[in-house]
């Protein structure tokens, strides 16, 4: 079992981006920390960062500052000045390609058109690390991706959010605690098949 893990949630910064589905990686951020009593507030090379404790393992809780498309510029430096790896990284993000609700990990692979992924691995050099992927796809055509991503949750959506990014927090511990196999067995899920209700 790893000493040490580097948690990193993928979104933008500022109160305008805060509740959007790009922004779901900083939300599962907040659960953890919230959780686990730690204070995500250090800026550290472009990062608001915080260490503590979750299932009786170090962790460093990284939320960029950068903006979603220069992610990597800071999680790699803080990997490196940590002595970390590749290896001790679980980077949450949001997934337009999965159903609402769903829930992917994987150790590996492309960033599926994710520019916050694809930043990580360009920094990086590398495409071998933890990501929690959360299913962000509605069950209506998306015209404009960059807009959708962007624009905040409807109210009636916020049982959905917090079920999801409760759960999402629930596999990170798992992760953290018995290892990324048995965390996609347990975790890894299709769409509950859930939807928006519509306004009173």
């Amino acid at each position: 079992m790893r000493e040490t893990f580097c948690i990193v949630g993928l979104g933008n910064p500022g109160a305008q981006y805060q509740y959007t589905p790009h922004n779901i990686g900083f939300l599962v951020v907040d659960e953890l920390a919230k959780r686990h009593d730690i204070r995500v507030a250090k800026r550290e090379h472009w990062a608001l960062t915080g260490c503590g404790k979750i299932r009786n393992t170090q962790v460093i809780l990284v939320k960029p500052q950068t903006f979603m498309n220069l992610s990597g510029a800071a999680v790699a430096p803080i990997l490196q000045y940590r002595n970390l790896t590749h290896e001790d990284l679980i980077v949450i993000h949001d997934e337009l390609d999965l159903p609402w609700t769903s829930l992917r990990i994987r150790t590996t692979g492309s960033a599926a058109g994710h520019n916050g992924v694809k930043s990580i691995i360009a920094a990086l050099k590398t495409n071998v690390f933890t990501r929690v992927r959360v299913g962000i796809r509605p069950d209506h055509e998306v015209e404009d991706a960059a807009v959708y991503v962007l624009a905040p949750f409807e109210r009636a959506m916020q049982p959905q959010v917090e079920e999801m990014v409760s759960y999402t927090a629930d596999a990170v511990e798992s992760i953290i605690a018995e290892g990324v196999s048995t965390a996609m067995t347990k975790y890894n899920r299709r769409a509950q098949g859930l939807k928006p209700e519509p306004e009173a």
